[in-house]
């Protein structure tokens, strides 16, 4: 019940706000048209000020009762006030009130003043700085608190204040403009009747306060259309933080259904606002003695729509109050995919048919907007000005999409809780061992001894995009109930679902591995790829040092040196050497050894060397850090694989890897030192150009 009472709380001070900015921005540019609606609009400007403090005022005992679980909260004030004393949240809250304090009082200085504009911008501009200081708890400023991130929300929620919160003062001007009309015959005298001279003592006639009013409302729909474009622009800017690339979750959580909701909403209320901007105003301000009635009808037909539209509005308003509340799309968990497909342009993209079609998809969409524009300009009858364009869309869709889509499972869109680590990795290498060989082969290439027995073969895992176009929901979801008519069996009540997991992990290993064929000993500037993210690892070193390579992230770039002893001695003596120029570059050294050596050994190899050499988790980096051991000139597509004595990766400080040494299939290399360091001059210049990698494949 608290949490209804919250939003509800939270959607009355938000639409408060909202309609300050809006109201006084109104009032400010509609010249000099005044009657008695407007009027009483000023004086309804210190109770929506009254109602703006209220509104903060039950925020905070709500938001009291919520974060410490007590519901007598809300009514204790030694409990709001270690709320606001101890919690970022208290302090926004502090600054959002004492501005809110003061917007009220300009308010109740507009009310016992003569009208003035400045007075109007003052009391908007305070408005919204209120609005402003509320963004500093917005999503974006709980992940990240800077202007870049922080600008698009303040922008947006101020300019759709200048949008929505003047629509009460638009609908003010309606009635003033088209109350005369309705009923200066049917009421003579009584109220109306005082309207209707009061209006005539100001314009001397009800055709000049029409006017009037009308121009009223043309200079602020003028300023409504790039208002509008610029809350759209900053929505979709928004929106793209918020979902980032999860668009699953856009038809599959509350956010994603909440956001739809709103956009829907949007889109009725721009037609509307685009119609009302193109017939009614335009016959409204064109009053005269000759087209009196038919002008005043469309005010009255712009009053009641503009009326709907405000209603519209305040739902908009109210979506947007749960959806500040409610886990965004990208955070958002989707555990079970609701629908038997989903599209997919990574799996798909690349046949022939499938761009064809999704091609004309596109030009059957463009024709449908020619269709728009070319019914207007030749005045097509609603008919076919409305069915045409809808028919060619229908069209776009039914060919254009059908191609795009693939078979998705419940089990799809599931983020995996077992992190992408060289323990994960290790232990699905093991289970994939045990249990897929026969069929994949050995490095997944779908040639294993038995693969020749079925019908349609095993895929090709490694070579082919097969792992990179599917999910590693789609993974778990055949490893947990096999996939009909192709041989492949149910391993639910063989491996645990953390094992199916580590399987999950260990093929994306090898896929990414497989890619990593492309790499070299030289950096591409400014250029890392996601798909090369390395697997996480803890470690203990030699010197009691220990960590995980995450530790890195933001700080330092690292060299992984993979070694045998003592064919690696002249190559480790080498980089102890340049150890102290290594530091001053930026750059930490990790050494593990390839073999499992025993005390005697480690003392060998650690008795010269300034750098950690990795004692324990070794062997699960060896096996993981093994899949990235191809190259153009070795594929190593056969057999079990071999291990290269010498291995040498460079991970940059944003947690990406972005070049490899091999001795033996790339020649000199590193042994050039001054190369090395040219690579990690170039590393150390480069700024984040892609946020880290993710903990979980996906």
């Amino acid at each position: 019940m608290i949490e209804v009472i919250a939003t509800l709380l939270r959607w009355l001070q938000l639409a408060s706000n909202m309609i300050l900015v809006g109201s006084c921005i109104f009032l400010a540019i509609a010249g000099s048209f005044h009657s008695p609606w407007v009027t009483r609009l000023q004086r309804a400007l210190p109770w929506l000020g009254l109602l703006l403090l209220l509104g903060l005022l039950g925020i905070l005992a709500t938001t009291t009762a919520q974060a410490t679980g007590i519901t007598e909260n809300a009514w204790r004030p030694d409990a709001w006030l270690a709320l606001l004393q101890n919690t970022r949240m208290g302090h926004i809250w502090v600054g959002r009130a004492l501005l809110a304090l003061l917007v009220a009082a300009i308010a109740l200085y507009i009310r016992y003043t003569p009208a003035a504009r400045w007075r109007y911008l003052l009391c908007a501009t305070v408005a919204s700085l209120t609005l402003v200081v509320g963004s500093l708890a917005s999503h974006a400023a709980a992940e990240e608190l800077s202007v870049v991130s922080i600008l698009p929300y303040a922008l947006h929620i101020i300019l759709a204040s200048v949008w929505f919160g003047a629509l009460p003062a638009f609908l003010v001007v309606c009635f003033a403009c088209t109350a005369p009309a309705a009923h200066a015959a049917a009421a003579p005298s009584g109220l109306q009747s005082d309207a209707i001279a009061r209006i005539h003592e100001l314009f001397q006639s009800r055709e000049e306060a029409v006017q009037a009013g009308a121009q009223a409302l043309k200079r602020f729909s003028v300023m409504a259309l790039p208002v509008m474009l610029a809350v759209i622009a900053t929505g979709i800017l928004i929106t793209d933080r918020m979902v980032d690339t999860t668009y699953a979750a856009m038809v599959s959580t509350q956010y994603g259904w909440l956001l739809n909701a709103k956009i829907g909403l949007l889109i009725v209320v721009l037609l509307i606002a685009a119609r009302a901007r193109a017939t009614w105003l335009p016959l409204l301000s064109q009053i005269s003695p000759q087209n009196t009635d038919k002008a005043l009808a469309a005010g009255q037909r712009l009053r009641k729509w503009v009326s709907f539209e405000f209603i519209l509005a305040l739902g908009i308003v109210l979506l947007a109050t749960i959806v500040a509340n409610t886990v965004p799309a990208k955070h958002a968990i989707i555990q079970n995919w609701p629908y038997t497909f989903r599209f997919s342009l990574a799996a798909t993209w690349g046949e022939q048919s499938v761009m064809l079609r999704a091609w004309a998809g596109v030009a059957l969409l463009l024709l449908a907007g020619g269709a728009i524009a070319l019914g207007r300009a030749r005045h097509w009858d609603k008919k076919r000005r409305i069915g045409l364009p809808a028919l060619a869309a229908v069209l776009a869709l039914a060919v254009g999409l059908p191609p795009l889509a693939i078979d998705a499972y419940p089990e799809t869109y599931r983020k995996t809780p077992v992190p992408f680590d060289t323990i994960s990795i290790a232990n699905g290498s093991t289970l994939f061992a045990e249990n897929c060989v026969a069929c994949h082969g050995l490095q997944g290439k779908g040639n294993g001894v038995l693969a020749k027995t079925f019908a349609k073969p095993p895929v090709d895992m490694l070579t082919e995009p097969h792992t990179a176009k599917h999910t590693a929901g789609d993974f778990f979801h055949w490893l947990t109930f096999g996939i009909p008519d192709t041989g492949m069996p149910v391993f639910a009540d063989k491996l645990s679902e953390e094992e199916r997991w580590d399987v999950v992990n260990f093929l994306h290993a090898m896929s990414r591995g497989y890619q990593a064929r492309l790499m070299s000993p030289r950096v591409v500037p400014d250029q890392p790829q996601p798909s090369l993210g390395p697997p996480n690892f803890s470690y203990t070193a030699h010197d009691g040092s220990s960590g995980t390579l995450k530790d890195f992230r933001g700080q330092k770039n690292v060299l992984l040196v993979m070694f045998s002893w003592p064919a690696s001695r002249e190559r480790m003596e080498q980089l102890s050497a340049l150890n102290a120029q290594l530091n001053t570059a930026n750059t930490v050294l990790l050494a593990v050894p390839e073999d499992d050596p025993d005390s005697q050994e480690i003392a060998q190899m650690t008795a010269q060397v300034p750098f950690p050499v990795i004692t324990q988790g070794a062997a699960e980096i060896v096996r993981s850090y093994t899949l990235f051991r191809r190259t153009l000139n070795k594929p190593d597509l056969l057999g079990e694989g071999s291990l290269p004595p010498h291995l040498e990766f460079l991970v940059d400080r944003f947690g990406y890897l972005r070049a490899r040494w091999i001795p033996e299939a790339d020649g000199p290399g590193w042994d050039n030192t001054g190369m090395l360091m040219q690579q990690l001059a170039q590393l150390n210049r480069e700024k984040e150009i892609l946020p880290p990698p993710g903990d979980h494949v996906h």
